[in-house]
């Protein structure tokens, strides 16, 4: 098996070398990155939860949240959502609110310019995490001439038949692009680092709030509260318990959990995308082989590979038409775990992001969340559309396909384009 990526890098783009990418310019504006949820049911028309589908310009799922509660009244406990949507974007997904005794006409209007509800109804039950099919996208490419949609139409012709390797996009490690060693620094119980990660200096986005850090790097908690833009809520918790003198554990459980948890879950996934790069660059992620942890599509179902399953006459077929794929590792403590080499590669990995197994189980035993789960190494690309075009921004390539849910776009745009992270990932 070939050696995973480091730890440290979290989201590296594919190797397109053989097949460079067509370059340009991705989000240069929000309205060129359109995303529409796909949802998992309709709503039934009764019961105590309004349905709300949502559109939203420039704000993250996890901000969205907090505007909706205060508009409602409700704790944001009481607001379910499918799945994070991108910040810098248009995206329209469902969310839930519990009103009970409520009907839909006695819902106030938002005022807000960044959200409008396109339409509202009832459901007996919270939308939960997951509860959705997946997302449309539709994305143009900028700085690009007409003659890049050819190549941008083969790329993406591919992918649909062979499958999108199901690397975890750049936003999941936010703007800073360290998400992911906040979370292991979570994980190890070392308060101290997850705090320099999340509010120190910053050496590869060095503009980044950065009287700030400067404050906070020299203890002055208060100054750097003050000095951090109200926009960044998680940042600003944090250095008001140390300000209110907070010990650095505290400040860090003083954070709502599901923004730990995405910290954690960032964790997880750099480890992931380590392993992923590995399984490419061995060209193993359309194949099985003895100890891997299969997975099926349309289940979403896993099953263990042995000599069995590898002299099964139909298993080429399934995948080929992507019926089922191996999968990698979400490091927890319920996670399915692979065996022979493939057990080893994954293993390396998370060694070699400085965690092992018994970090695992503490933080856990100590109540953290981290129960894991196996995710698909390929997804599969649907109803793919791909033109060239102008309006009043100039020329564009539009990329237009549907991904199950959990599979990031912005690992499609870059096996098309190249490298699509010169841009500043946003953390949603």
């Amino acid at each position: 098996m070939t050696e995973a990526q480091p730890f440290e890098a979290g989201w590296a783009a594919p190797d397109t070398a053989a097949q460079p990418g067509i370059g340009g310019t991705l989000r240069a504006r929000p309205e060129d990155f359109l995303v529409e949820e796909t949802p998992l049911y309709q709503p039934s028309g009764t019961g105590e939860h309004v349905y709300l589908f949502v559109q939203k310009q420039a704000m993250s799922t996890l901000d969205m949240v907090g505007v909706l509660a205060r508009h409602f009244g409700v704790p944001k406990r009481d607001i379910g959502y499918a799945g994070l949507k991108d910040k810098r974007a248009i995206t329209r997904q469902v969310v839930s609110v519990r009103l009970p005794g409520r009907e839909v006409e006695d819902i106030p209007m938002l005022r807000d310019d960044r959200l409008a509800i396109l339409w509202v109804d009832k459901h007996e039950n919270k939308l939960r995490r997951g509860h959705l099919r997946g997302n449309r996208f539709s994305i143009k490419i900028r700085d690009v001439g007409f003659q890049a949609a050819l190549p941008a139409q083969q790329a993406l012709e591919r992918m649909a038949r062979e499958g999108m390797p199901n690397r975890i996009g750049p936003q999941r490690f936010g703007m800073l692009g360290n998400n992911h060693l906040v979370g292991r620094a979570i994980v190890l119980t070392r308060w101290e680092e997850a705090l320099r990660h999340l509010l120190g200096p910053s050496e590869s986005n060095p503009d980044a709030q950065p009287e700030s850090r400067a404050s906070f790097a020299v203890g002055r908690y208060a100054d750097a509260f003050a000095e951090m833009p109200g926009s960044l809520g998680v940042e600003r918790v944090a250095l008001r318990a140390l300000a209110d003198g907070a010990t650095p554990e505290q400040a860090i459980r003083s954070i709502e959990r599901s923004a730990v948890s995405f910290f954690v879950t960032s964790f997880q996934s750099a480890v992931f995308n380590a392993v992923l790069t590995a399984r490419e660059a061995a060209g193993t992620l359309g194949t099985l082989t003895e100890g891997d942890v299969a997975y099926m599509h349309s289940s979403q179902r896993t099953f263990a590979v042995g000599p069995d399953e590898l002299a099964d006459p139909e298993m080429p077929a399934r995948l080929a038409a992507q019926e089922v794929s191996p999968s990698g590792p979400m490091w927890g403590t319920r996670m399915r775990k692979a065996e022979g080499g493939v057990g080893r590669l994954e293993l390396d990995a998370l060694h070699a992001s400085g965690v092992d197994e018994g970090a695992i189980e503490h933080f856990a035993e100590i109540g953290g969340e981290i129960e894991g789960a196996r995710k698909p190494l390929r997804v599969p690309v649907t109803s793919p559309e791909v033109e060239g075009g102008a309006d009043e921004h100039g020329m564009y390539v539009r990329c237009a396909f549907d991904l199950p849910r959990g599979a990031f776009a912005t690992s499609v745009m870059a096996s098309i384009m190249g490298d699509p992270s010169a841009e500043e990932p946003e953390s949603d």
